[in-house]
């Protein structure tokens, strides 16, 4: 625990240094840096192409900052601004450049403003937005519309003392050109700075970024979510307990009375696959490796959120979230490793190098063909999603050289541990025949019924998560997510537990593999919700976008699937360890 401490507080260190490279202090004339990062669509947050891709002025000599692993993975390629925005020099109309814009220019520029195309830049580490143009109906003839394309933009600069507080960027329709002919138009790009003094501290700069998270209606969602889960909880639990405790109690009455009694009445219940219930279940190796991929992705979603409570990923600390993904992932992967092959090594296993590289591919595989589709779609928009060849290079030597290392020692001391399956009963030579049940009892339906109570608990998170990730809004509230996410854990072994019990009691003695698919079904449930967020609460269109958000989305959804399968497996087994410890089996 101390190592995972310490580790913790040097990833934080690392991941807040990107953010502090410089004291940001200035005196009067000091050249401060304004870096271009992207323009993109407003409504497909994946879909960002470089700054210059589009006919803006084009310095002689572009300058690229260096950036991080998580930066390039967030799509960002920063490069000088054409603009000089100097600590406390105002400016006024002050010309970039004159440019002949081409027919070919103009078209590609009307494709951007009917797009919504917006740009991001970044001020000494603070980042701000504009549009490149707008749509003005024809107020005679409503179908008529012009195309204006922006020529000027008015940044005005808070400071406090030796420091720059606050940037935002103003663009005027009294300044653009209209761009809706297919004709050559000459533009001259132009750009106006003002600064004023606020009495704001540097320390709370940022603080203006993540408001929007806490504003009163906001935080009365968010907290009616939590009471809407805690309320689903306690409900939960106290029926689960109630009707268990009662039923369980009923059940160890009627098991302890004298074998002379139970002779005469018909074997059922679940006492009576006794000798089934702990038979090892079919595809032993793909069973451990779930465990253990399921326990990897468990550790690594715990260590997120402690970092993310500790306050590292505040607000445009840029790339922190997937650099934190990338090395947790990483250095996490002997956690799967042990887990895995201890676990096959206790059911029996025999080729447990199989089991191991199983482990290895099987969330890491289809995640791999995943990005080598979305890459290969990116480089064919020539759009900033596409990674370099270096990161791609960074990305497989941090895999070679940390993740596979880590793995296999894991699985060594997994092998080397010795310790047996603890089953408080013998298993029969025979397996039991599972009697006809009905149809509701079948996986499917259960599946149906285990993923709808934790996915009713977070659904209403769900579109505050995705509207962040998928969208241009900011989250902030990781303590409230944090409870939402133990209240998900909660909820999904509660009800796996008790459709085990069930299951058990009809004399299915198959409950290993179904504990597992009802527990992961949460997965199935968000992946739905995906498809509705995407038709109906996003504005998001393109080939490109679509296959992103449903690419990267069913990867996530397929990690829930094994997080929450292996959380809803080891409540089951707990319990089911519980029950049959407190009868005396033959």
């Amino acid at each position: 625990m101390e190592l995972a401490l310490l580790f913790l507080l040097l990833l934080a260190c690392g991941l807040r240094a990107g953010a502090d490279s410089s004291n940001h202090r200035y005196k009067e004339g000091d050249h401060v840096p304004l870096y271009a990062n992207k323009v993109g669509p407003f409504h497909n947050p994946s879909e960002t192409y470089r700054f210059y891709d589009l006919p803006f002025c084009t310095p002689e000599h572009v300058t690229e900052k260096k950036e991080a692993l998580g930066e390039v993975l967030n799509g960002d390629r920063l490069v000088g601004a054409p603009y000089q925005l100097n600590f406390r020099e105002e400016k006024q109309s002050t010309s970039v450049c004159k440019k002949t814009l081409s027919k070919e220019d103009v078209r590609k520029l009307r494709g951007v403003v009917a797009k919504d195309y917006y740009f991001q830049m970044y001020y000494d580490d603070l980042p701000l937005w504009g549009f490149l143009g707008k749509i003005e109906k024809d107020k005679v003839d409503s179908s008529e519309s012009k195309y204006l394309l922006f020529k000027h933009i008015h940044f005005e600069v808070l400071y406090n003392d030796d420091r720059v507080i606050e940037i935002n960027v103003q663009t005027d329709p009294s300044f653009a050109v209209d761009i809706t002919e297919d004709k050559e138009v000459q533009v001259e790009f132009s750009y106006s700075v003002s600064w004023k003094k606020t009495d704001i501290p540097f320390e709370k700069r940022m603080e203006k970024y993540s408001k929007s998270s806490f504003l009163p209606h906001h935080l009365e969602i968010h907290w009616f979510s939590i009471i809407n889960s805690c309320v689903t909880v306690l409900l939960l639990t106290g029926f689960l307990a109630t009707i268990l405790m009662r039923v369980l109690k009923n059940d160890f009455v009627k098991y302890s009375h004298d074998e002379e009694n139970l002779e005469d009445q018909e074997e059922s219940g679940w006492k009576y696959i006794h000798g089934d219930v702990f038979r090892f279940p079919k595809n032993k190796s793909l069973f451990s490796a779930i465990m253990g991929s399921g326990t990897q992705l468990l550790a690594l979603t715990i260590f997120i959120f402690l970092l993310a409570l500790v306050g590292v990923f505040y607000p445009y600390n840029r790339g922190a979230l997937f650099t934190a993904l990338v090395v947790i992932y990483a250095l996490t992967s002997g956690i799967a490793g042990y887990t895995a092959t201890s676990f096959y090594m206790q059911l029996e296993g025999t080729n447990w190098v199989r089991n191991l590289l199983l482990t290895g591919c099987l969330f890491c595989g289809p995640l791999f063909l995943t990005f080598c589709f979305l890459n290969t779609v990116a480089i064919i928009y020539s759009a900033t999603a596409a990674l370099p060849f270096g990161t791609i290079l960074v990305i497989i030597l941090i895999w070679a050289l940390v993740t596979s290392p880590l793995l296999v020692l894991g699985g060594i001391a997994g092998k080397n541990s010795q310790t047996e399956f603890q089953a408080p009963c013998r298993t029969t030579k025979y397996p039991r025949e599972i009697p006809d049940l009905p149809w509701y009892r079948s996986t499917i339906p259960q599946m149906a019924m285990a993923g709808f109570l934790p996915f009713s608990a977070i659904y209403i998170e769900l579109y505050y998560i995705f509207a962040s990730v998928w969208g241009h809004k900011i989250y902030t509230i990781y303590s409230i997510l944090f409870i939402v996410f133990i209240i998900l854990i909660i909820v999904t072994a509660f009800i796996t537990v008790a459709l085990t019990y069930f299951q058990l009691a009809a004399e299915d003695h198959e409950w290993w593999w179904r504990s597992v698919l009802c527990g992961g079904s949460t997965g199935i449930f968000i992946f739905f919700y995906c498809i509705y967020y995407y038709h109906a609460r996003s504005d998001m269109s393109g080939f490109m976008q679509t296959s992103f958000f449903f690419g990267y989305m069913t990867c996530i959804c397929y990690g829930f699937f094994l997080m929450l399968g292996t959380v809803g497996f080891r409540a089951s087994l707990l319990f089911v360890r519980h029950i049959y410890h407190s009868i005396k089996c033959e």
